[in-house]
């Protein structure tokens, strides 16, 4: 079980870091959890233009000129959890919809023809409305006509998330929110959302399930930025000794306006944001790292190339937001309302490649069938 140390712990690694240090991490093709701790210190800021180019250089070695591209489709805005942050929250006030089959589907063929071959489904948590059942037949409905099919939902059980790899869904998105436990607990209100540990262990059970990708992220803006992103890379070095055999992926989500009105506790700036993911490009250079349409087009288009890899478009967040214009309850407001062909340009722009089909399922049963012999 991978154990988070106290927050306070990880702040002050961080803190003592020197310039030394961050030199010598900068220089080194192995910097660790103590390299990582001065990249993302204060001391690393004077040198956030060598951190750039240093993350540009490893994410041109291992991924080439490539950026894949996807997107979210919202099936359901019902949730049992009070999350202070999230429009979904059970307190608030908002229309709620739980997409039907014949719905989900119907939004899924409007992103295919937009272009589309990734599709990560997202929904509030609360399995009475969308559970595994629901989750397991539309995977197989759509299983055959997209590339990959991801999941954002509720926490499952690892049997549960089993089901779902053999239906079609290859990988899995939780995120912890936040790494910090006391802000955890004054955040998450109620709900099965409110138990730290439960969700803390989420990803492991996602890898012993088999899935080909899990993705792991804290929510920027609830507690110190640098303390998340020491734990974050501790989360991931974890698994990766663990469960070498899965994929692994970093999202980098701000805190974005939303129903409720909350206001991030420490607000993390586009400054603060980029250094973040600087530091995790040089400490894990196969990592794959997510920029979002939560993030607006100018800092977006600035990124691509230092260390991002995959980034969505034409993004909608609430339940058949695509195919009706003014559905409503959402779970945020995007920050790039760019479609799919604008945000593809602005990529091909700087020379580097959209990719919206990078692997097919058959390459999966091939390998399957190889370790099988």
């Amino acid at each position: 079980m991978f154990v988070i140390p106290e927050f306070s712990a990880l702040q002050e690694a961080i803190n003592r870091a020197t310039e030394a240090e961050v030199l010598r991490a900068l220089s080194s093709d192995h910097p660790g959890l103590t390299g990582l701790a001065a990249l993302l210190s204060p001391a690393a800021e004077l040198h956030l233009g060598t951190l750039a180019k240093r993350s540009a250089v490893i994410t041109s070695q291992r991924f080439g000129r490539t950026i894949q591209l996807y997107a979210p489709l919202y099936l359901s805005s019902f949730c049992a959890n009070r999350c202070a942050y999230c429009g979904f929250s059970a307190d608030n006030t908002i229309e709620r919809r739980a997409l039907t089959f014949a719905e989900a589907e119907s939004e899924a063929m409007i992103l295919h023809q937009r272009g589309f071959s990734h599709l990560l489904l997202v929904s509030g948590e609360a399995p009475a409305k969308l559970g595994v059942d629901y989750l397991e037949e539309l995977a197989l409905r759509l299983r055959d006509r997209f590339a990959a099919l991801s999941i954002e939902v509720q926490p499952l059980a690892t049997e549960e998330y089993a089901r779902l790899f053999r239906a079609g869904i290859t990988a899995v998105a939780v995120y912890q929110e936040t790494y910090d436990r006391e802000v955890y607990r004054q955040v998450h209100l109620a709900g099965p959302k409110a138990e730290f540990d439960y969700r803390l262990e989420t990803p492991a059970r996602v890898a012993a399930a088999g899935m080909r990708e899990v993705g792991i992220g804290a929510l920027l803006g609830l507690a110190d930025w640098r303390a998340e992103g020491l734990a974050l890379g501790q989360h991931l070095a974890w698994l990766r000794r663990h469960y070498w055999r899965t994929g692994i992926s970093v999202s980098f989500p701000r805190l974005r306006p939303a129903q409720g009105e909350f206001k991030p506790l420490l607000p993390v700036s586009e400054r603060n944001l980029s250094q973040l993911i600087f530091a995790l490009r040089i400490f894990d250079p196969d990592v794959g790292l997510y920029l979002s349409t939560r993030e607006e087009p100018r800092f977006r288009d600035g990124m691509i190339g230092l260390g991002p890899t995959r980034y969505s478009a034409g993004s909608c967040t609430s339940p058949g937001g695509y195919g009706q214009a003014n559905a409503g309850g959402k779970q945020f407001e995007v920050g790039d309302s760019r479609s799919l062909a604008e945000v593809s340009a602005a990529i091909q722009e700087r020379g580097f490649d959209p990719i919206r089909k990078d692997w097919d399922p058959v390459f999966q049963a091939q390998q399957g069938g190889q370790q099988a012999a």
